[in-house]
């Protein structure tokens, strides 16, 4: 039994109902056909250009491209997609209490995009090891209230079960850090191009053995807590004068926003202000406590 396919008219409601049960869960059409084609053309003549890895995890037969908003101004749909962004924000924007003096302080946390990937499984290429991706922060489970990350890995060509669509083990969410998983108990992700499956941080997952005589092509961009730090180093991928090329809401994304209350400030003439000011907003915030 594969993964649950919503239709684009899906609620987010729904999106994270199926997440729940299942870990992950596929959006038909998640960017239309036009973005589609966008991504392909700017990608496909840096994919074809780069070499392979260099180890099996990364795959011998796999290409990778980080940086993804640099390349392509059609990536920024990606995280602007309703029920991606929806999803995010309804596991990571969870209330954190607690208390300045006397007073209880409520706090939000922001989302920040932690890595981007093209990732290109060519014929021949093995399995890749099941894995979280939560990892990265050798985050513990079962998690309970604070999920730290949301996946998405978008379909720039058809996924199948032949030409290395993404494995996940369904409901392994769930599980202790005592449990492994096995290979026999992983799907494959079967989609059209244009589609994308999100998942969670603590979702078991990897890369297909592409066996057939085509590459296949998928997208990946996290969403993760704005205070954790990030997988894919931000600040050099995209140094301020390549920021401010960007879209605010994408620069925002990328960490040039701190995280309140006040985590990644700066300061300027000694006042601690939201990385925002670097770019001449005028409405950046003066960060404070309490």
């Amino acid at each position: 039994m594969g993964l649950t396919t919503l239709e684009p008219t899906a609620t987010v409601e729904d999106v994270v109902a199926v997440i729940d049960r299942d870990g992950g869960v596929i959006i038909r059409d998640f960017l239309d056909a036009e973005t589609t084609a966008g991504l392909e053309a700017d990608l496909r003549p840096v994919l074809d250009s780069g070499g392979f890895g260099e180890e099996d995890f990364m795959g011998k037969r796999t290409r990778r491209l980080g940086g993804l908003f640099k390349r392509t101004k059609h990536g920024a749909a990606i995280v602007r997609q309703p029920l991606f962004r929806g999803a995010a924000e309804h596991y990571l924007c969870r209330p954190v209490t607690g208390w300045t003096g006397e007073q209880r302080l409520e706090v939000v946390p922001r989302i920040q995009v932690g890595a981007t990937q093209v990732i290109d499984i060519c014929p021949g290429e093995g399995a890749q090891l099941l894995h979280r991706d939560d990892i990265v922060w050798l985050w513990r489970h079962p998690a309970g209230y604070q999920v730290p990350r949301v996946q998405v890995m978008f379909a720039a060509t058809d996924f199948t079960a032949e030409n290395g669509g993404t494995l996940v083990v369904p409901g392994s969410h769930k599980w202790s850090d005592e449990r492994a998983p096995r290979l026999e108990e992983a799907v494959s992700t079967v989609m059209t191009a244009g589609s994308a499956l999100i998942w969670i941080g603590s979702t078991y997952h990897g890369g297909g053995e592409n066996r057939s005589d085509s590459s296949r092509t998928g997208i990946t961009i996290t969403l993760d807590l704005a205070y954790l730090r990030q997988e894919e180093n931000a600040y050099l991928t995209y140094p301020p004068e390549i920021a401010a090329t960007l879209d605010p809401d994408i620069r925002n994304l990328l960490g040039y926003q701190a995280s309140e209350p006040f985590l990644g400030y700066i300061e300027v003439n000694g006042i601690m202000k939201d990385p925002s000011a670097l770019f001449g907003d005028a409405n950046a915030e003066t960060m404070k406590f309490g």
